[in-house]
């Protein structure tokens, strides 16, 4: 099945048979391989990637669902110059990660939630993030670079509409 759709501003068509999820066409037709797969389950959040400007799990998307959509993933985010994207900027910042296996999907997800709740609140922050899974960091750091990340989007609105 040939599944056109755009990836992080290039058109692409991705040849896979129809029971190919989002997540394995991906990694493995693209060979973008910074979308992690983790559950398997839509449960860690781990491929989270945005379509037509919203968060999703790739894992629980079949690539035919994507026909003609606008998918960006962790690749995609940062300026063509290298310069990253606000929210990475404060993940580095505040030390938002540790091994590093859940950042770029609690990155993608972090965008999101800031699009959708500007002002979000620590506890609000804490609660948007439910589908989002981290084995080592107890969170902490990430709400941090998730509020930072947040303020700076706001205050950026053209650079960051255009990366994400």
């Amino acid at each position: 099945m040939q599944v056109p759709f755009t990836v992080n501003g290039r058109a692409v068509t991705v040849d896979a048979p129809p029971n190919t999820f989002l997540v394995q066409a991906i990694r493995e037709h693209l060979l973008l391989t910074g979308t992690h797969v983790g559950c398997d389950t839509a449960q860690c959040g781990a491929c989270t990637v945005h379509v037509n400007g919203r968060a999703v799990k790739s894992c629980n998307v079949l690539v035919a669902q994507v026909a003609g959509a606008d998918i960006t993933t962790i690749e995609g985010i940062a300026q063509p110059d290298g310069t990253l994207h606000p929210m990475q900027a404060a993940f580095k910042e505040c030390h938002g990660l540790q091994c590093g296996f859940c950042t770029p999907g609690m990155v993608m997800s972090a965008i999101d939630l800031c699009t959708h709740y500007p002002k979000a609140s620590e506890s609000e922050i804490r609660e948007l993030l439910d589908g989002n899974l981290c084995r080592c960091t107890g969170y902490q750091n990430i709400v941090k670079a998730i509020q930072m990340g947040g303020e700076a989007m706001a205050a950026a609105p053209a650079k960051t509409a255009a990366a994400a």
